[in-house]
């Protein structure tokens, strides 16, 4: 599903415009984005369907695949989510 067949869905489901439904989309993604980037531990919990949370990784070695050379990969934070119990239910 892609982000505009969310959209319309979403407006067919709750009974608005498509350009509202483009607003509300935007604003919850806005709004996970910012709450994993301003805290240290960022976490956002959607009960029954699942948990965005930020992860420190580690620096670790890695092998570059045409040359077979080591290389050091940099410690960052990726985003992690843990499905909850009625999404891991119903797939």
């Amino acid at each position: 599903m892609t982000k505009a067949e969310l959209i319309e869905k979403i407006a067919t489901d709750a009974g608005i415009t498509k350009t509202t439904a483009t607003l509300a989309l935007n604003s919850f993604m806005d709004t996970v984005v910012n709450a994993l980037a301003d805290k240290k531990d960022g976490k956002v919990t959607l009960v029954g369907f699942g948990t965005f949370m930020k992860v420190k990784r580690k620096a670790r070695k890695g092998r570059n695949p045409r040359t077979g050379e080591t290389i050091k990969i940099k410690a960052c934070n990726v985003v992690k989510f843990r499905s909850g119990k009625r999404l891991k239910e119903n797939i």
